[in-house]
């Protein structure tokens, strides 16, 4: 008889150690909130703190440098970083500035004639297209980007787009456009 009642015991603590373990598992899962684990915002581009470059309707001309900077943040960790530069020779839009709803409009230089001075410069010269991403090393909530870009010699001049592109670690994604130009000297 005492051979039933050791038996019944031990299922009976077998029975309770299966129920506390399921139990302590569905506790741990309802007590973290996904809110609280989840990143669910978009990581910031900002210009606060350094001397941002490049900025709209700066000017630059073939041989020289972009000194990128920008300054990044994200609530929880940021991801990587894309900078792609594309001509703007039909002059399409961007435009990602709350204050700024016709920026490359703003660049115009008055002389309507312009342009076809350029057509003349850019006989036979393609317009130059940069694209290239750049990780942030982990754990950052902040980041200042800097990366020195080269302009080729021989490209097209004219009115070109910067595009910034953040992506936080959750995927998340803020854009920048910047209208530049590329003038000869």
């Amino acid at each position: 008889m005492e051979k039933i009642t050791t038996k019944k015991q031990f299922s009976a603590c077998l029975l309770a150690a299966i129920i506390f373990i399921i139990t302590m598992g569905f506790t741990a899962c309802s007590s973290s909130s996904d809110d609280d684990t989840k990143d669910m915002e978009y990581p910031e581009i900002t210009t606060q703190g350094i001397t941002a470059n490049p900025i709209n309707c700066q000017v630059y001309h073939p041989g020289e440098t972009i000194a990128f900077c920008y300054a990044f943040r994200d609530n929880m960790e940021l991801g990587k970083y894309n900078i792609e530069i594309h001509d703007n020779s039909d002059h399409h839009s961007h435009s990602t500035e709350a204050d700024d709803h016709d920026h490359d409009a703003d660049c115009e230089d008055g002389d309507h004639d312009h342009e076809h001075e350029h057509d003349a410069d850019n006989a036979g010269k393609s317009f130059w297209v940069f694209n290239q991403s750049y990780d942030i090393p982990s754990g950052q909530r902040s980041y200042t980007a800097r990366v020195d870009i080269k302009i080729p010699d021989d490209i097209a001049t004219g009115d070109y787009h910067f595009m910034i592109r953040l992506t936080d670690r959750a995927g998340f994604q803020q854009i920048k456009a910047v209208a530049i130009k590329i003038e000869k000297e």
